[in-house]
């Protein structure tokens, strides 16, 4: 008798289970189909990216014209521009095999490999100005060494005027100033 009861469960649940799946599968399609109902906060967050995209995409567009404006000849085209600091940020995050695909294809496009030497080693004596934390830091120091190559960091350019002019003689060393203890004797 309890097996009969058993069994008579089994299929009331099993007769119950479809139709209440499907009904749940329906009502989770039909909310996620409506979206949320409260639209107030959309559109704001769409204008908020569509501006930062357009900064975004102004502030690429004016460094193009820029490097095009500094620099002569193929190192000033956009294509080589945009190459050359990718291969330089690549090189600087040790990803050397995707830098060499890279310099491929900017060989295809007839761009300067010396120009990118050049910037990368510009690039290396900002080493200490680039904060890793900061993915701006490093895109904005890459910018300015593919514009002037010949960037100095600020306290290497304020250091080189004080160095001693001649390479062959060792730098003077300041006299030692008198001690205290032997200025009192002297002025009895």
């Amino acid at each position: 008798m309890g097996r009969r009861v058993l069994e008579f469960q089994f299929a009331v649940l099993r007769h119950l289970a479809v139709p209440g799946l499907a009904l749940l599968i329906g009502i989770g399609s039909a909310l996620a189909q409506s979206g949320p109902q409260d639209q107030s906060g959309k559109p704001a967050a769409n204008s908020a990216a569509s501006t930062d995209a357009t900064k975004d995409s102004q502030r690429k567009t004016n460094e193009f014209v820029e490097a095009a404006q500094a620099i002569n000849g193929p190192a000033g085209n956009p294509e080589c521009v945009w190459l050359g600091r990718r291969m330089v940020r690549l090189m600087w995050n040790d990803d050397l095999d995707t830098a060499f695909r890279h310099l491929d294809l900017s060989d295809r496009f007839g761009c300067s490999g010396g120009h990118i030497q050049a910037t990368f080693r510009c690039l290396t004596r900002f080493g200490g100005e680039i904060d890793s934390k900061v993915p701006e830091s490093l895109d904005r120091h890459v910018h300015a060494c593919w514009i002037n190559p010949n960037a100095q960091p600020q306290a290497a350019a304020a250091a080189q005027p004080a160095a001693p002019a001649t390479a062959g003689t060792a730098p003077a060393t300041p006299a030692a100033a008198p001690s205290p203890a032997a200025a009192a004797p002297s002025a009895k």
